[in-house]
């Protein structure tokens, strides 16, 4: 009988070990997934890190803005502008970098209406939004009334690459003066010879 007893003492012991050990694993299940959980966040930041990079490097502002000067036929030249050729002016433009803030010297001035412009490059790639600037001048059969916004046309523009022959939507459209500038990137030191093109809005005075 007292073997008997000490059987069933055992064999309980034994019971109560392993609902101990049951209970034991059943807690660190949760710390595991939670971990699984953390390093599948972590993945997914980096991911969206180099996302974000892989747009950065994608951005049309990185490429070289200079032009040979020789701009359309038929633009009109400025009789007056605010900033004669030869004159200095600042830029208050961030449509590209390195041109915020940087002076300017007039290279050209004429009268015409300017539009911002969304297109997909005919080489291929991202589409470019609302880039600034393109004149009615640069727009395939434009004639004497401007385009308005929404309309859908064809460029004549070759101061970025992939836009000649692009079909583009019109965003905004604004008769003024523009100016043809030539100015020193202010991120990279880079001489910018005769960029087209900055509005009159886009500049003030040298103080």
């Amino acid at each position: 009988m007292k073997n008997k007893k000490l059987l069933i003492g055992f064999v309980s012991l034994m019971f109560a070990f392993v609902l101990t050990a049951c209970a034991g694993n059943d807690e660190t299940t949760p710390k595991d997934n939670a971990g699984t959980e953390s390093e599948s966040n972590e993945n997914r930041n980096l991911n969206d890190g180099e996302s974000d990079s892989m747009e950065e490097g994608m951005d049309h502002s990185e490429m070289d803005h200079s032009s040979s000067g020789e701009v359309p036929e038929d633009l009109e030249v400025a009789e007056k502008p605010t900033y004669p050729v030869g004159s200095q002016a600042v830029m208050h433009a961030d449509h590209m970098k390195g041109m915020e803030g940087a002076t300017a010297t007039i290279t050209g001035a004429f009268e015409t209406t300017v539009y911002a412009v969304s297109y997909t490059p005919t080489t291929g790639g991202e589409p470019v939004e609302n880039h600034k600037w393109v004149i009615h001048e640069e727009i395939e059969n434009a004639g004497e009334k401007p385009f308005e916004v929404g309309d859908e046309v064809v460029l004549n523009a070759d101061h970025m690459e992939g836009m000649d022959g692009a079909t583009a939507t019109i965003d905004s459209a604004e008769p003024t003066t523009v100016y043809m500038v030539s100015y020193t990137d202010t991120e990279t030191g880079k001489e910018v010879e005769n960029h087209k093109w900055v509005t009159e809005a886009e500049l003030s005075p040298v103080e």
